[in-house]
């Protein structure tokens, strides 16, 4: 969380720009936040992140597991489009708080933020994305886990 989230905040920062040139670059939009927010500003959303990160990253692996004896490939893509049905709604909410600060609505936290949104667009704005999450995430965790197994027969064969 301490690395993803400053890294984060600024990829959600930089595709939220829809008008004009507010950050020129990853660099500049550092620069903007801690001038404007201060260094906790880099770390709007870190709870959001970590709430969505820490159960999904341990879900990762299950599915994986689960569905690997059929076909790496298709098990990797499973694991990764599961991974992200259980992460986009805080994934959301992670964007929301950290839009926040780049003049979006103010939240005064995750459960605000949770709340507001429940309230004003129901309970499916949690899954807002969930599509091209999966689409994206089946071909990538299909190749990670691709990648992974081959690294392993490689570097650790059976029996030695």
């Amino acid at each position: 969380v301490l690395v993803c989230a400053p890294i984060d905040l600024v990829k959600v920062r930089l595709q939220g720009q829809t008008t004009g040139e507010r950050y020129r670059g990853p660099i500049h939009c550092v620069a903007i936040i801690l001038r404007e927010e201060g260094l906790r500003g880099l770390y709007r959303g870190g709870v959001a992140l970590a709430l969505r990160d820490v159960p999904c990253y341990g879900l990762y692996f299950l599915p994986y597991e689960v569905t690997r004896t059929f076909a790496i490939l298709m098990a990797g893509g499973v694991a990764g489009v599961v991974t992200w049905a259980c992460a986009t709604p805080m994934d959301v909410v992670k964007a929301r708080l950290q839009m926040s600060g780049a003049g979006g609505r103010q939240y005064s936290g995750v459960l605000h933020c949770i709340g507001v949104s429940l309230k004003e667009e129901g309970g499916r704005v949690f899954f807002k994305g969930l599509l091209l999450n999966s689409v994206r995430a089946f071909p990538v965790n299909a190749i990670t886990f691709l990648t992974y197994e081959s690294l392993l027969k490689i570097l650790c064969p059976p029996g030695k």
